[in-house]
């Protein structure tokens, strides 16, 4: 083509929302706002890191890649001279529930496999929310703590393998973690009886299939059996039947990444850490409208509005925030007025959110409500896997009215209940509470499309 010429096609959330625009060349990211010129060879290209800071004093998540420890330092002791038992113990005092958006008790999901034959664990890595980049963080700048984590379940669920999906978006994280995995296995952290105890432990890093649901438990299982990425009725649960129907424990990057550091410090001064219905801390990522955009650790219980004013600096050039999304397009819409919401799963809710992987974006006055609406339903329509007709009919016909302008029919109420009630999985399910608290933080701009 012409000199100079950019060839550009759509691909799936990079994980830069906090540097958009951005744009992959092969498995080269780059981002920036001249992006363009930086494709065309014109300006030199960048791939910023994600900036991470800890608000809570002693980090968790984070602690590996702010003071640059090591790796590894939990897991020799544990496989040489600790029971599956104790571990289970320390996560069941901790109180660590997943991190990837169900918040289901660790401790519980992991006894679900105990005792059955040639259990596996997954580390789900199929980070998809747009406004989240924490599980990129962890792993392509913190690899080690993730495997050891993924190590330290699979000991303490009987597994003897276990497998680190990435996103196939995330070519960084996956080049991070194999590298990783060739040094665990190069230092006996991995293999045949490790450091001279009787575990013997497997692990492989495998790339996704790059698409939002099949980051679900059991479309993500349908991908490792080299099938489409597509939800299924449950049960059976994954713990049940999972990747060719073993057990399976599937956990979220992030929620692994904990578990080393509670072994380590005990199950109950985790517990100490946040608030008591739900301990411990969370990343949060605020996307690029903010004035300090990042990855922050914070414990459970901390303000919405702190964490948007004094750790995001409010939004970039002094704009005026007038909606936040909050978990993904599907956690939900609050409005600048009622960010007086503890960070937690309950208090989300209460206030119409989920808390999801705690992604937040800023919305100011320059974005029109109906904007935002149509994006919602093209990310509901584009990402729907199509395994069930609620989902698969009205997330299409939810984008054709929005991308109309105008009001939605006179069905609408009757097949949004279809939609909430009859899909397979959360992700139909959850598209018309994502709707609702869009026209609730909206006000009467949108209130045509109320439910």
């Amino acid at each position: 083509g012409r000199e100079g010429a950019v060839s550009v096609q759509a691909v799936r959330c990079l994980g830069y929302c906090y540097a958009a625009p951005a744009a992959l060349d092969g498995d080269e990211p780059c981002a920036g706002a001249d992006l363009v010129d930086q494709l065309g060879g014109r300006s030199t290209r960048t791939d910023p890191d994600i900036p991470a800071a800890d608000a809570t004093g002693d980090p968790v998540l984070l602690s590996g890649i702010l003071s640059g420890g090591p790796g590894w330092r939990v897991w020799p002791g544990v496989a040489a001279m600790c029971t599956p038992e104790h571990v289970r113990t320390q996560l069941d005092r901790s109180g660590l529930r997943g991190r990837g958006g169900a918040a289901y008790p660790v401790a519980a999901k992991w006894a679900a496999v105990v005792g059955h034959p040639s259990p596996l664990v997954v580390a789900n890595g199929d980070e998809g929310d747009p406004g989240s980049f924490a599980d990129r963080l962890l792993m392509e700048r913190d690899p080690d703590r993730v495997l050891e984590g993924l190590a330290l379940a699979c000991f303490a669920c009987g597994a003897s393998s276990g497998i680190v999906l990435v996103r196939s978006e995330y070519p960084k994280a996956l080049n991070q973690l194999e590298g990783a995995l060739r040094r665990a296995y190069r230092d006996g952290h991995l293999g045949a009886r490790v450091h001279g105890g009787p575990v013997s432990l497997d692990l492989r890093v495998v790339s996704g299939a790059g698409s939002y649901v099949a980051g679900e438990e059991t479309a993500l299982i349908a991908g490792l059996e080299g099938g489409r990425g597509c939800a299924r009725s449950r049960p059976p649960y994954p713990t049940q039947e999972g990747v060719w129907d073993a057990p399976t424990v599937v956990n979220n990057v992030e929620t692994l990444a904990a578990v080393p550091w509670i072994i380590e410090h005990g199950g109950e001064a985790y517990a100490r850490r946040g608030v008591p219905e739900q301990t411990g801390t969370k990343l949060v990522c605020l996307n690029e409208r903010f004035a300090r955009p990042g990855c922050y650790e914070v414990e459970f219980g901390t303000g919405l509005d702190w964490i948007a004013r004094e750790l995001g600096g409010g939004l970039r050039g002094g704009a005026g925030l007038t909606v936040l999304q909050v978990g993904g397009p599907l956690g939900g819409f609050l409005p600048a007025d009622r960010l007086n919401v503890p960070l937690t799963d309950r208090d989300l809710a209460a206030a119409g959110a989920a808390l999801g992987h705690a992604g937040l974006v800023a919305f100011d006055e320059s974005v029109e409500p109906r904007e935002v609406l149509r994006y919602l339903w093209q990310f509901a329509d584009a990402e729907s896997c199509g395994a069930c007709s609620p989902c698969r009919v009205g997330s299409r016909r939810g984008l054709e009215l929005a991308a109309a302008g105008g009001p939605p029919d006179p069905d609408y109420r009757r097949w949004m209940g279809v939609l909430e009630q009859a899909s397979l999985c959360a992700f139909g399910r959850g598209i018309p509470a994502a709707v609702r608290s869009l026209v609730r933080a909206c006000g009467d701009r949108l209130d045509d499309w109320e439910v």
